[in-house]
């Protein structure tokens, strides 16, 4: 049923692609207001301009940039009802082999950033006694794979801090959720496979890892956050 979201205004950062910009679609059409906060200006205004939201190029790890996108909300809609913390990259080493800027890099977007968005958006929350956090996890928050590091710590700790938000700001009727995909058939999944000598063979082994035999769409994930 359409209009879920009617007048709901929403935050998705990283929405220029893949997930991120699945999530915009889906709460533009059911009736939200979407700002899509993306580092890429080109994409981001692209599916500003596909959704009818409002573009706000962000680099979520630099701070100026995350109040920006806060203060630029509630100056143009008056509220935040939904943050979606979805913006991040996969940062996979052996933890012998990893560069040190490696693991800075890694909690700085896929965790440190997560708050910082959080941490901005609160206080409107808040003060209108509503409001919805959605963190983009990961399986790698549940389960170790071997020379993914330091990707799943992130992760392992990102579900940590959506379950203390949850409980400190239930009151303040202010859920905090989290998502935690496996493999989705984004493009960046798409290229990965494309990299090898047999893309085919490829996908085979990755649907393999998922008990189903078939790994989400973007849209389905997109749904998820809906809901």
């Amino acid at each position: 049923m359409a209009g879920r979201l009617t007048d709901k205004v929403a935050i998705v950062t990283g929405a220029g692609q893949g997930i991120g910009a699945a999530i915009a679609r889906s709460f533009a059409a059911e009736g939200a207001r979407v700002v899509v906060a993306e580092r890429n200006s080109e994409t981001g205004q692209a599916v500003a301009d596909e959704i009818g939201g409002h573009f706000v190029q962000t680099d979520v790890t630099v701070q100026a940039q995350v109040e920006a996108v806060a203060r630029e909300t509630l100056e143009r809609f008056g509220r935040i009802d939904v943050l979606i913390n979805n913006a991040g990259a996969n940062v996979f080493h052996r933890p012998h082999e990893m560069p040190r800027s490696e693991w800075a890099k890694c909690m700085s977007l896929d965790l440190e950033a997560c708050w910082a968005m959080a941490e901005a958006v609160l206080p409107a929350m808040r003060e209108q006694g509503a409001g919805a956090v959605v963190n983009i996890a990961s399986t790698h928050g549940f389960q170790i794979i071997p020379h993914t590091f330091p990707y799943p710590l992130a992760k392992h700790a990102l579900l940590g801090m959506t379950k203390s938000l949850g409980l400190e700001y239930a009151a303040n009727n202010v859920r905090v959720n989290a998502l935690a995909p496996g493999y989705v058939a984004t493009q960046k999944v798409i290229d990965y496979w494309n990299s090898f000598p047999d893309p085919e063979a490829a996908k085979a082994e990755t649907l393999k890892l998922h008990p189903g035999g078939r790994i989400a769409t973007p849209e389905e994930i997109a749904m998820a956050a809906v809901f």
